[in-house]
């Protein structure tokens, strides 16, 4: 099999590029100075774009995944963690412990809510989950000061929660409680509302006893899933 460039998964997304579409992106992901994707350049290529020139490429190695993690340009960063997210699929344990390590050593570069929520569940959730002795660096992440990390670790019990293992989920909910970002306030209250798919009785459960604490944006995400009357009860119980 041919070498893969990096030149050539850019030309593979350059040719879905769309101005109009990256003006809208640009606002959409808050890209602003001061907003939480200050910087982040798109050039206007769609996540199925993305996902399609991924699959494509979905050979490429290592050395160059992280080499895309560098660019400046959002879909590129975004087409390198899907790849690895595919790869992470299919791969042995060695290579998906690689994909593990590059993940988290470059996690500075999983820096928007879309690369880490597309990615993230195979990658860090599915090595994780394979490898219980572990998992203690779901914590770890959850107390990290990068907000990037901090959604890795919540996002990342997904793959848990599709097992039936729900203890992570809460876990990590309860650590980042108290978190000042809104994007973690999101991520919690979905992976909450998540397992409590499997489990109502323990998702209600949590919310009563740490109904003062929890983000009313978490909180409203956690519970999309009752009843109208039962998510006013929760709601005026905060």
């Amino acid at each position: 099999m041919a070498h893969i460039t990096t030149d050539a998964v850019l030309a593979a997304l350059d040719k879905h590029a769309n101005p109009s579409d990256a003006t809208f992106l640009q606002g959409f992901f808050k890209t602003g100075e001061g907003q939480y994707g200050a910087g982040d350049v798109f050039i206007g290529v769609r996540v199925p774009q993305v996902r399609s020139v991924a699959k494509q490429f979905r050979g490429v190695g290592l050395a160059e995944i992280e080499e895309l993690l560098e660019s400046p340009i959002h879909e590129v960063r975004l087409c390198a963690v899907v790849i690895m997210a595919e790869q992470a699929k299919r791969a042995d344990d060695a290579h998906r412990k690689a994909l593990y390590d590059l993940y988290l050593r470059r996690s500075d570069r999983v820096n928007n809510w879309d690369l880490v929520d597309l990615s993230c569940r195979e990658v860090v959730g599915g090595y994780l989950y394979q490898h219980p002795e572990e998992q203690a660096k779901l914590k770890k992440l959850a107390r990290s000061s990068l907000v990037w990390d901090r959604r890795i670790a919540i996002i990342s019990t997904w793959q848990f929660i599709r097992h039936g293992e729900l203890d992570q989920a809460f876990e990590i909910a309860e650590i980042l409680l108290h978190d000042k970002h809104d994007l973690i306030h999101k991520a919690v209250g979905w992976m909450l509302r998540t397992a409590g798919d499997k489990d109502g009785a323990r998702l209600r459960s949590f919310l009563a006893g740490h109904i003062r604490v929890i983000p009313r944006t978490a909180l409203r995400y956690a519970i999309e899933h009752f009843d109208p009357r039962e998510r006013q009860y929760f709601l005026k119980l905060r």
